[in-house]
């Protein structure tokens, strides 16, 4: 129950937030709804008259259908077959009450007579305000598909009867296809409609967007509830619910987080009598648990796969969210990436310099602050499960990110969002591109969420990384033939991050290091970084020690004498220009024992060993050519 008295109090503490309109990153509306409220995309809006007739009706466009509408605990969970209407908006079955006049099937009962009972209860009570009453005293007329047909937004038949699905036998009926039909995919008797009241003297507030519409409504619903039990989320004596809701992941989600709706299929018997002996929920604390869930979601969460990884604090502040890389949360400035590269960090300047970064963080967050880590996912179109969810105190969470991106740290160069921007910086890789850098960067989304659900209590809890992990992306680092250069290039430089979180060595090149893995990396890496420079920086082709690398990770010993003997032939084009770099494979092949130097396949730190040392080969390069910049 703590993580939905978490999700309870994130919704006290941004109820000013309650029907305010933001946008997701690709511009889809959401909003913290209010409690009895839910939302659907709605098709014809029919605009009311104060005095209750009828004054106008549109198709709604696809990118304004999104309409809150009021709901209780049985619409907000009907089947197909069960009537359930919704308060207020709904479809034209039911708030039509010329329906079966029209034509409209029904199977038993008209389903307008159940709606239009619940809004005149709703509408003659002290909580309604005018508003209701105008939308209540039109509908009772039972004229809206008539009034619908003449506005030329619904079409008859031939037999003037609702067309159901189109045909283009109905084009010279209707003088080519309606807008309806682009914006209804099932047919017309399944159009959503939602109501909306005019005014011509003064402005009126649309009604999905009236704050004192949701307020109507939940006083209204509020005072119809009963059967008080104990709610185990507040500890207070409410009225209690059995249904809960859902699209908690997106509008057209059916997975519920709590349901006990099986009273044959031994859900819960054998061991309780009813659903409520095992928990008791009040129907506000759902609501309002769910809602702020949603909400959530939809402006901070990340879905791999209808997987959900969300990270929230209960104020609504902003914290960082353990499956970014450091560059995403540390914020680095421009000349802070320029410098990365320049700068040999060890895990401690790293360490830091990143809980600066994340004093940020730290500063907005209150004392008492807590940090919530939420994984969902369903196995089923009707069960949504919690697979992992921790509730950490701000600083304790913090440090964690602190010595995990300080630990699992490496120097990373590579193309980053959908524009290609090259970034470049020190720290730990986001979980999404460990998962590439193991599975290749075309793994399914499948293999990826399965990943990152692996990887987060790395993170969070400070567990080891998973071995088969590391082992796979060393296959891959070690295999570049396979890759293109710019994904080989990315993969190594996690891959190193990887196994460095188990070696703890720096970016910066350890001279004195004389573990054989480690040098044999390094006589690797100058091998490379010779033969590149022989050939020039045009030639875009791999070396023959990258070539090689996969073979040489296997058999060290017999795969170096072949790249030993296809250096001959650069070592003379570069002549004495070439001479450090020769004289610095003869000093690394020096410090490996003899007993050492043999087919024994190597580890992980080889890539290490590797990387290090180009990068310091080409460090040294570039400072080379600024000072004969200078001198000239």
């Amino acid at each position: 129950m703590s993580c939905l008295l978490n999700l309870y109090e994130t919704y006290e503490a941004n109820a000013g937030m309650v029907g305010r309109i933001e946008h997701t990153r690709s511009g889809q509306e959401f909003t913290l709804l209010p409690v009895s409220h839910t939302t659907q995309n709605a098709h014809i809006q029919v605009n009311i008259t104060e005095d209750g007739n009828f004054h106008s009706a549109t198709v709604v466009n696809k990118s304004d259908a999104n309409t809150l509408i009021p709901c209780t605990e049985e619409s907000a969970s009907r089947s197909g077959s069960k009537i359930a209407p919704y308060p207020l908006h709904d479809k034209i079955s039911y708030v039509a009450g010329d329906f079966v006049a029209y034509g409209g099937k029904i199977k038993k009962q008209e389903p307008f007579s159940y709606y239009i009972k619940q809004l005149k209860e709703w509408a003659e009570s002290p909580y309604a305000i005018q508003k209701v009453k105008s939308i209540y005293k039109y509908l009772s007329k039972r004229c809206l598909i008539k009034d619908l047909v003449k506005e030329r937004v619904l079409w008859l038949d031939r037999d003037d009867s609702l067309i159901d699905k189109w045909d283009k036998k109905y084009e010279d009926l209707c003088n080519g296809k309606p807008q309806i039909f682009s914006v209804v995919g099932s047919g017309q008797v399944s159009a959503f409609v939602r109501f909306n009241v005019y005014s011509p003297v003064k402005h009126l507030d649309n009604v999905w967007e009236d704050p004192e519409m949701y307020t109507s409504f939940i006083q209204y619903y509020n005072n119809r509830l009963s059967d008080q039990d104990l709610c185990y989320v507040t500890g207070q004596m409410l009225p209690a619910t059995e249904r809960h809701a859902n699209k908690i992941r997106n509008a057209a989600d059916k997975a519920k987080l709590i349901s006990a709706n099986d009273t044959s299929g031994f859900t819960f018997r054998g061991r309780f009598s009813t659903s409520h002996e095992v928990a008791s929920i009040s129907y506000e604390a759902s609501q309002k648990a769910h809602n702020a869930l949603k909400w959530l979601i939809r402006r901070q969460g990340r879905i791999v796969d209808q997987r959900v990884f969300l990270v929230w604090e209960n104020s609504g502040e902003e914290v960082p969210n353990p499956t970014d890389d450091a560059y995403d949360i540390s914020f680095l400035t421009a000349e802070q990436e320029a410098s990365v590269v320049h700068v040999p960090y060890t895990n401690q300047e790293f360490a830091r310099e990143f809980s600066k970064a994340l004093d940020g963080y730290r500063s907005k967050l209150t004392t008492k602050a807590n940090v919530n880590i939420l994984i969902l996912d369903s196995a089923t179109t009707g069960r949504l499960a919690i697979l992992y969810y921790r509730n950490m105190n701000k600083e304790v969470y913090l440090n964690r990110l602190i010595q995990w991106h300080s630990t699992c740290a490496w120097i990373h160069r590579y193309k980053k969002n959908a524009d290609n921007h090259i970034i470049q910086f020190f720290g730990a890789p986001s979980t999404k591109d460990i998962a590439f850098a193991a599975y290749g960067s075309k793994a399914s989304e499948k293999v990826v969420k399965g990943l990152m659900e692996r990887m987060l209590p790395c993170v969070v809890d400070e567990r080891d990384i998973p071995s088969d992990i590391v082992r796979s992306a060393f296959y891959r680092a070690s295999n570049p033939v396979a890759m293109e250069r710019w994904d080989w290039e990315k993969t190594l430089s996690i891959t190193c991050a990887l196994i460095n979180k188990r070696e703890g060595y720096t970016v910066a090149l350890d001279p004195e290091n004389e573990n054989r893995d480690y040098l044999f990396g390094r006589m690797l890496a100058v091998a490379d970084v010779l033969e590149r420079r022989a050939l020039g920086m045009e030639e875009g082709r791999m070396s023959n020690a990258v070539r090689y690398m996969n073979e040489f990770s296997k058999h060290p010993e017999r795969t170096w004498s072949t790249i030993q003997a296809s250096l001959l032939p650069y070592q003379a084009r570069l002549g004495n220009k070439g001479r450090y770099l020769s004289q610095l494979i003869d000093e690394i092949a020096n410090k490996i024992s003899f007993e050492d130097f043999n087919n024994r396949p190597l580890s992980g730190k080889f890539l290490l060993g590797f990387y290090s040392q180009r990068q310091q080969l080409f460090q040294k390069k570039s400072a080379s050519e600024v000072k004969d910049k200078i001198e000239k």
